[in-house]
């Protein structure tokens, strides 16, 4: 019989074997732990383990378990997990159902609704849970996989990004034109790895409250969801 224990909510074990991908990721996911960069990577999450660290979330890799490259249709880039417990999920700006709304996932729902008049989740269920996007072609990766609790940006340049950026590379250089949604700064230095001849890039600021409503590119009005929606439209396929 299966074991259907809940997930931790935190990481358990620096062993990628662990951290189930759709078969198409393996390769490039299999290439990246084997070489000096992943290596390093994994003995430093071992030793934050090893130190008592909590460290979220307890699969680094979901994103490219629930959406395999053949089924990339849209991609969103976040920057590192939530760092709050019980929050991040392994889905950039996604949270389990029943955790209430971390602001930027708020605006990104108010601009899905004024943009396609699409209503917020029912919550608790599914609430702030991007499952569903992820398992219909939406690629939901942060740049750094995984951070310690109470501690953003933890684990930037750690060794992450190396991965990221192969990630996107290669949806990049795939047979299909995609769309790319690059909020805020951090996700608009990946533009250099987009080939914007083939796939279409949005650009927008990050929509956290911070900077949601701030010139010169607002999050909210910025229309990316029609955008996408209508480009799709003319690509499918």
């Amino acid at each position: 019989m299966a074991d259907e224990s809940p997930l931790p909510d935190q990481l358990v074990t620096a062993d990628p074997a662990d951290w189930p991908v759709a078969p198409g990721w393996q390769p490039l996911v299999d290439e990246f732990f084997a070489g000096i960069g992943g290596q390093t990577l994994l003995a430093f999450l071992q030793s934050r383990l090893d130190a008592g660290a909590t460290v979220f979330p307890p699969r680094p890799l979901r994103a490219l378990e629930l959406t395999p490259p053949g089924d990339v249709r849209v991609v969103i880039l976040g920057q590192d997990p939530y760092h709050g417990r019980g929050q991040a999920e392994g889905l950039a700006f996604s949270v389990a159902p029943g955790v209430p709304l971390p602001p930027s996932l708020r605006n990104i729902f108010k601009e899905l609704q004024r943009d396609l008049g699409t209503p917020p989740p029912k919550f608790p269920a599914p609430g702030g849970s991007l499952v569903k996007w992820a398992t219909h072609g939406v690629l939901l990766l942060n740049t750094c996989l995984t951070v310690e609790e109470g501690q953003a940006a933890s684990h930037s340049g750690r060794g992450w990004e190396a991965l990221t950026d192969a990630v996107i590379r290669h949806v990049g250089q795939g047979e299909r034109p995609v769309v790319f949604m690059l909020w805020g700064s951090h996700a608009q230095g990946k533009r250099p790895l987009i080939d914007a001849e083939r796939h279409l890039v949005l650009v927008a600021n990050h929509p956290s409250p911070l900077s949601a409503l701030r010139p010169p590119l607002p999050f909210i009005g910025c229309g990316h969801f029609s955008q996408a929606r209508d480009w799709r439209d003319r690509h499918a396929g």
